[in-house]
């Protein structure tokens, strides 16, 4: 029984690669922007942590509507049915283009929040104007990702991967030219990392389109798109799984964002500390959300065919490879705990020096809870893709929100502000809530699995 699970491994992790590198394309432009800010002072660092906070949910949302396109198309692609996935696309363009700028309305609207959540004023002066340009950048990413997800969903990984590597090094380039002023540009600082966010966000819209249209594969699906003739049918399917969807992320990320502020609340030092820990979290987090899109892949593909027995062996099989890497992950964070969030850091400017110091040492006790986490998180995100893929999302949401919002928000609020525990006792919170959700959410897999196998073999 094992061997029949160990031998999937190959084929989940050549499809989950290019998934993952493009994941973590998303996280590296945070990555770049947070090292290179960095550099600046603990300010400019705690702002840009402030103004992502507040994108950080507008992305949680588009990224989660969007994923209702990937299991759709798989069961399309499963049961032949290509102009049905066609027609998936076209709706899933026009919905995330309304999505993306019906979110980037909401964040303009909510940017007076900043001014009135206890935060340092030094932090909300300059995030104000980087969050202007990154909320701004919702609006392509969230187009990339509907294309994202329908290639994803025809099980073709690489296209947005590309994509991703293009937009991260013309993301760097420009952030190292208008972050610090280089070869005669203007120093703009973390202004000039918002304008690398957006412009390379913008970029990677039109190189996927470009891949897309090279590809013999796609060109029936993305010529001659008729973009005003939709169909309420198909739009209702894909708002039904991506509102819920999104939810379910939303209720995740939010509670990471109500850290970020919740640690504000503690100082600049502590929510540097957490935007640092935040990142790396990320950075791992990325790898077991590729794992998730492969299992919604797979068992989208497997619901086509409608061999239940065979979906649920390939999921499980996810789910042992997700607690392998993870775990390693685990290890590594723990190993690195004194050395990572200097990376960080100037520790040659004698100015922030001291500033810099608390910083690591914050740092470091909050890199040993992500580390606690990590086989948690990697449990609920190959979870949520499965139950995805099997178009089971409403159950799923309602378990997501008791478990961040009911249980580990509140544990964070307790134990980061009503306790000396601080900012550890913050993500002492959301270890709690993340364990929580992979226990529910693995039992719900289990148990729609067992449901539906019973369901077929009583057919027979």
């Amino acid at each position: 029984m094992p061997g029949s699970y160990l031998k999937e491994f190959r084929y989940n992790i050549i499809l989950s690669i290019p998934v993952i590198l493009g994941m973590l394309g998303h996280t590296f432009v945070q990555l770049a922007d947070n090292i290179m800010v960095g550099q600046l002072g603990a300010a400019e660092l705690a702002a840009v942590s402030l103004g992502n906070s507040f994108v950080f949910i507008g992305l949680a949302l588009g990224i989660g509507f969007s994923t209702a396109m990937t299991p759709l198309v798989a069961e399309a692609d499963g049961a032949g049915k290509y102009k049905y996935a066609k027609s998936i696309l076209k709706h899933g363009l026009v919905l995330c283009t309304v999505l993306g700028v019906v979110l980037f309305a909401v964040i303009m609207a909510a940017k007076p929040l900043m001014f009135m959540m206890r935060q340092s004023e030094e932090v909300v002066i300059l995030a104000a104007p980087y969050l202007d340009l990154v909320a701004l950048s919702l609006i392509p990413l969230v187009i990339f990702q509907a294309l994202k997800q329908f290639s994803e969903g025809l099980s073709e990984t690489k296209y947005p991967m590309y994509a991703t590597i293009v937009a991260n090094v013309i993301n760097i380039v420009i952030n190292y030219l208008l972050v610090f002023g280089m070869f005669g540009f203007p120093k703009l600082g973390i202004v000039g990392a918002a304008v690398g966010t957006l412009v390379s966000r913008v970029v990677m819209v039109f190189h996927m389109w470009f891949l897309l249209q090279r590809s013999e594969k796609f060109r029936f699906f993305i010529t001659n798109i008729n973009f005003i003739k939709l169909n309420k049918s198909v739009s209702t399917k894909i708002i039904n799984i991506g509102f819920p969807s999104a939810l379910q992320m939303f209720f995740e990320v939010a509670t990471f964002t109500l850290a970020i502020w919740l640690s504000g609340i503690l100082g600049k030092n502590a929510q540097a500390a957490n935007q640092i820990v935040l990142n790396l979290s990320s950075v791992t987090y990325m790898f077991a959300m590729g794992l998730g899109v492969t299992a919604m892949i797979r068992v989208g593909k497997q619901k086509g065919l409608r061999n239940f027995v065979e979906l649920r062996r390939i999921a499980r099989s996810i789910f042992i490879l997700v607690i392998v890497i993870q775990t390693t992950f685990a290890i590594l964070l723990a190993i690195g705990k004194d050395w990572l969030p200097s990376l960080y850091l100037n520790m040659n400017e004698l100015v922030s020096l001291n500033d810099n110091l608390e910083v690591i040492t914050f740092a470091t006790e909050l890199i040993l809870v992500a580390a606690l986490f990590q086989i948690s998180d990697g449990i609920q995100i190959v979870a949520l893709g499965a139950l995805r893929g099997l178009q089971d999302v409403k159950i799923p949401t309602f378990m997501t929100f008791i478990s961040y919002w009911i249980i580990g928000f509140p544990t964070s609020y307790y134990l980061g502000l009503k306790t000396d525990l601080g900012s550890t006792g913050i993500w002492l919170g959301l270890l709690v809530g993340l364990t929580v959700s992979a226990i529910l959410l693995y039992f719900r897999f289990e148990y729609m699995t067992k449901k539906l196998i019973a369901t077929e073999l009583n057919a027979v």
